[in-house]
């Protein structure tokens, strides 16, 4: 064999290497995207590069898949809409409160489903962006505003939608039927 030849050979095999680890992290980032919907977005704002927050969205997987996630019992779910709707009456006389309750709430649904609640309410929101990414900004919404209402009253108006956002993603942590990303994409098939 001719030493050009060779080299043919060798390049050859470079670009096919080349091509083959493209195409791995085109699928990788193809995955995290329709895994993570806008958290994905929200990622690649923060992050100081596309290759640390493709990394911190992995680690979110990572993390858990060790993690004991596990559906509530239909008692439970009962239980706990029941709850719901006293939040959700308790809310026209005292919406500050009302909203204080439904946080509290939400985290103990959490922590029923296997969600760790001890690392504060960034590590709740990375822990639950990997399946429940959709109804993810109605929790950072909801969170923001009732810190903010505890440093400065916020009007009736602004309680409200953070209820309703609380509502989004303590409906989204009931359902047991299947992870939100996984509905939502069913449901674009069908339309």
């Amino acid at each position: 064999m001719s030493p050009s030849m060779i080299i043919v050979i060798v390049v050859a095999v470079v670009v096919v290497i080349a091509l083959v680890a493209l195409l791995v992290q085109l699928q990788r980032r193809r995955h995290l995207r329709e895994k993570f919907g806008p958290e994905y977005d929200r990622a690649m704002e923060e992050g100081s590069s596309r290759r640390e927050a493709e990394r911190e969205l992995t680690n979110r997987e990572r993390r858990h898949q060790k993690l004991d996630i596990r559906p509530l019992s239909d008692e439970a779910r009962e239980q706990y809409r029941e709850r719901w709707a006293v939040i959700q009456q308790r809310f026209v006389d005292q919406p500050g409160e009302a909203i204080t309750e439904a946080d509290r709430m939400l985290t103990q649904v959490m922590a029923d489903r296997g969600y760790p609640t001890d690392g504060g309410h960034e590590q709740q929101a990375s822990d639950l962006s990997v399946e429940h990414a959709p109804t993810l900004e109605h929790y950072r919404t909801a969170r923001e505003t009732l810190q903010g209402h505890e440093k400065r009253t916020a009007d009736t108006e602004e309680l409200r939608r953070t209820l309703v956002h609380y509502r989004t993603v303590f409906a989204d942590l009931l359902d047991t039927r299947e992870p939100a990303t996984a509905r939502n994409r069913s449901d674009e098939g069908n339309r």
